[in-house]
């Protein structure tokens, strides 16, 4: 859990950014503003071996930018460009994010379009299925080794969450939205929503993710444990065995 906290870096995490690795090969999960430090603090970034940004909000990409700083004056990286998969039109708004001209970054990075349906990542079959956001984003199931985690990114409640995470080992899932009334939707999901996602999936165990510094995280783990046992609340630096 190179970053957890939810919309924003919080007080005791950076933003989205998930480090899983299979026989060697590192896969980055997002990469969200204050990320980047945190991840200097796990691993030399010349070992990720790619990158993958379930969308185009901030809390999820926005430290791409001193990734590109890192990359081209550190001295310390391969030279190699890293494969990084996004969706449609990622290069034009992380060059822009990094430099308002707009430059090109593909001597940092691979860009990769991605949407709905199938593809591999280094040992790591992966699907994509696009999630309930308001902007293009994709939720994504990793396999290898027979064993399998699903990561929400951000959603609402969505049965294509469900079948996607059908039987997985791990569910990782935000948990942004506090309990209550008149919760916009197609945004985030609750604690208990969460709970209830690994309820009909069928999943082994559920991560809580994603929740902001200002939403009580103990009174979502314990809306979400209601309805699955099987939950944690996931923080900064913590590990899992999948």
């Amino acid at each position: 859990m190179v970053g957890c906290a939810g919309s924003a870096p919080g007080p005791a995490s950076a933003a989205s950014c998930y480090l899983v690795e299979h026989d060697g090969f590192r896969l980055l999960l997002d990469l969200g503003n204050g990320a980047f430090g945190a991840l200097q603090a796990v691993t030399d970034p010349s070992t990720i071996d790619a990158l993958f940004l379930t969308h185009l909000h901030a809390d999820h990409c926005l430290d791409v930018a001193p990734f590109v700083v890192w990359s081209r004056y550190s001295g310390r990286s391969s030279g190699r460009p890293l494969p990084l998969f996004a969706p449609v039109a990622a290069e034009r708004r992380l060059a822009l994010a990094y430099d308002g001209d707009g430059a090109p970054l593909t001597d940092v990075f691979d860009f990769v379009p991605v949407g709905p349906g199938r593809l591999e990542i280094g040992p790591f079959e992966a699907a994509l299925v696009r999630t309930a956001h308001p902007v293009e984003c994709y939720a994504i199931r990793l396999t290898a080794g027979g064993r399998t985690l699903v990561y929400t990114a951000d959603t609402g409640p969505s049965e294509r969450i469900v079948e996607l995470a059908r039987g997985a080992d791990v569910l990782l899932a935000e948990a942004a939205h506090p309990p209550g009334p008149d919760q916009p939707p197609g945004l985030h999901l609750t604690g208990r929503d969460a709970g209830e996602h690994a309820v009909a999936a069928g999943v082994g165990r559920l991560l809580l993710t994603h929740i902001p510094a200002w939403v009580d995280e103990i009174g979502q783990l314990f809306a979400a444990s209601a309805v699955f046992s099987e939950t944690e609340l996931v923080h900064q630096a913590a590990t899992y065995e999948i």
